[in-house]
Parts: C-alpha cells; sequence; structure tokens
C-alpha cells in the first residue's frame, strides 16, 4: 500500500498480507515504554469513533489508544449526531471527511459501514457489526502471540457469530487450525467460511466445524467462546435452548491440552456461555485480551491512517 492510497479496515482478511507484522508492532510498541515520547504516528491528527451500540472495551481503548498515539479521539454518540436520522450515511462520512484523519464505527448493519467506507475520503475501521469484528480478533491472535499458544488449535464453542468470523480468518492467516462447535442451524456464514478456506488454502491452516463440543475442544491450546444471544438480539429468548451443553465448564475443559488458555471478548454472562471456574482459572486470559485491544488498534490505526510511520517505527 502506498502512503497515498486510502485503505478501510471492514473485516480483518482485508490486511491479511500484513496481519502478522501488525500484530507483532503492537506488541514490540506494547513492551517498548521508552519509544511513546519520541514516536506520535497521530500527532496532529483527529480520529472521529461513531458508536451506535453502547461501549465499554472499544471506547476506553480507541481514546486511550489515540491519546498514545498522539492524537485527538473524538467519540459521536449516536443521539449526538445526525447519521441514519437526519443525514444519510452518505453525507456524514463525506463532511466527517473534512474533518476527521480516520473514522471508526461501531455499529449494528455491516452494510452500514461498508457504506461510510464507500463514501468517506479517510480510513474506515470497523470497529463491530454484525458479520465482523476485526479489531477482536487482532487483539485476540497478539494474546495467542504472546502467550506462545502456537500448539494446538483454536477451538471454539458457541454461536457463528462477527467474532467468531474475524477470530476464524485471523487464526488461518497466521497458520493456526481452527474448529467450531455451534448448534444446529448457528453456523459460521457460508461466505466467510469460504474465505476461511481460502485463506487456509495459503497458509496449510484447517478449519473444521461440528455440532459436538467436546469434539471441537478435544486437544484445545484455545478455547473460547462469546455470549449466546448478542447485543440486539435479547428478544430472541428461544434462543437459549439451543445452547444446552455449550457451556465452557469444568468438564469440558478437561478435554482440551492442560495448558490451554481460556478466552472471551467480554462482557461475560458469567453462568450462562462460561462457568466462574473457568472463566477465573489460572487458564484464562480475557484481560489479557481485553488490554490488547487497545495496542492493536493502535497498530491498526497507524498502519491505515499513517502508514509511513507504521513502516518507519519497524525501523527504529
Amino acid at each position: 500500500m502506498s502512503s497515498t492510497e486510502k485503505q478501510d479496515l471492514l473485516a480483518i482478511d482485508d490486511l491479511v498480507d500484513d496481519l502478522e507484522d501488525i500484530i507483532d508492532w503492537a506488541i514490540r510498541y506494547k513492551h517498548d515504554t521508552g519509544i511513546y515520547a519520541d514516536f506520535l504516528p497521530l500527532d496532529g491528527m483527529a480520529i472521529g469513533s461513531i458508536y451506535e451500540k453502547p461501549s465499554t472495551r472499544t471506547r476506553v481503548s480507541f481514546e486511550r489508544g489515540v491519546h498514545r498515539l498522539g492524537g485527538q479521539p473524538m467519540t459521536l454518540l449516536a443521539n449526538d449526531i445526525q447519521l441514519g436520522k437526519s443525514e444519510s450515511i452518505g453525507d456524514t462520512a463525506a463532511v466527517l471527511s473534512r474533518f476527521l484523519d480516520g473514522i471508526t464505527y461501531r455499529c449494528f448493519g455491516h452494510a452500514d459501514v461498508v457504506e461510510l467506507a464507500r463514501t468517506a475520503t479517510v480510513p474506515v475501521l470497523n470497529a463491530l457489526s454484525d458479520m465482523h469484528h476485526p479489531c477482536q480478533s487482532a487483539a485476540d491472535l497478539m494474546a495467542i502471540r504472546e502467550f506462545g499458544k502456537s500448539d494446538g488449535h483454536i477451538a471454539w464453542v458457541g454461536d457463528g457469530n462477527n467474532v467468531f468470523h474475524d477470530l476464524a480468518l485471523a487464526g488461518l492467516a497466521l497458520g493456526h487450525d481452527v474448529k467450531y462447535a455451534t448448534p444446529a442451524g448457528m453456523e459460521p456464514d457460508a461466505g466467510v467460511l469460504a474465505r476461511c478456506e481460502a485463506i487456509a488454502a495459503k497458509t496449510g491452516a484447517t478449519i473444521t466445524g461440528t455440532n459436538d463440543p467436546v469434539e471441537a475442544v478435544g486437544d484445545a491450546g484455545v478455547i473460547y467462546t462469546d455470549i449466546f444471544v448478542s447485543m440486539g438480539e435479547e428478544h430472541m429468548k428461544d434462543k437459549f435452548a439451543a445452547f444446552e451443553g455449550f457451556q465452557v465448564n469444568e468438564e469440558l475443559v478437561a478435554h482440551a491440552d492442560p495448558d490451554y488458555v481460556f478466552m472471551h471478548c467480554l462482557p461475560a454472562h458469567r453462568g450462562e456461555e462460561v462457568t466462574d471456574g473457568v472463566i477465573d482459572s489460572r487458564n484464562s486470559i480475557i484481560l489479557d485480551q481485553a488490554e490488547n485491544r487497545m495496542w492493536a488498534q493502535m497498530s491498526l490505526l497507524t498502519y491505515l491512517v499513517n502508514n509511513d510511520a507504521w513502516h518507519a517505527y519497524n525501523e527504529l
């Protein structure tokens, strides 16, 4: 990518060729504490973050991360702007592009972030949609890399949702085998799975689906789950019944490698998709995941908004 070419991040495989370097960049920046005063790649820049959904980790990690990089974070809540109400996404994107150097968008429908990226003249980063969550997957693979979990596959237990989509795409891109267990009828999106297979064919990794959680977690190095009913699906109470037997508990994790790591993107509904005994165990790295949202997003933002500086940092 040239320094003058706009690039967006709508799903993690948009950056598949540089993903490993982006994650390594984040790990280095996280631990290279002496660099902050001298390396501020977003100095003089403003990043606007639009939120249609409430957020804890996403909002705090973006605001703090942009500030660490020397930029000005601007949080734009749904009720504070006209987006989707009295102004079209395209007009909002065009106007914001005159003020900002980059835009992040946490939305419900994936088509909305696609439209924002199409009409904005500055880079757009998907901070979560109903189809993809690339920021989470970058943080996840960063944590997996930091904890040295190159042996044993990544096991997913739960809904084949947006978090899984990008976890699988990123994991396969970095050479991890992926096994997922979902209830019948809740499998991942077929189009995303096709992209997963294409990436796996290049890296030599494998992706396997099942409806049996025990089969998925057997000898796993990583066990990952998410809430059974996502934000915006609270009315679908009958969905819970399909997840009987899918709770990540002490009995299930006994099938994994003894040194497995447990992961969850949070917030967690304790006692539903995971027990306290698992999420609070020595195997749990959920807080490392949460912290890594900031570091991974710092690398992603620098890559997208100031690519020359992103490359320059690798040469310091």
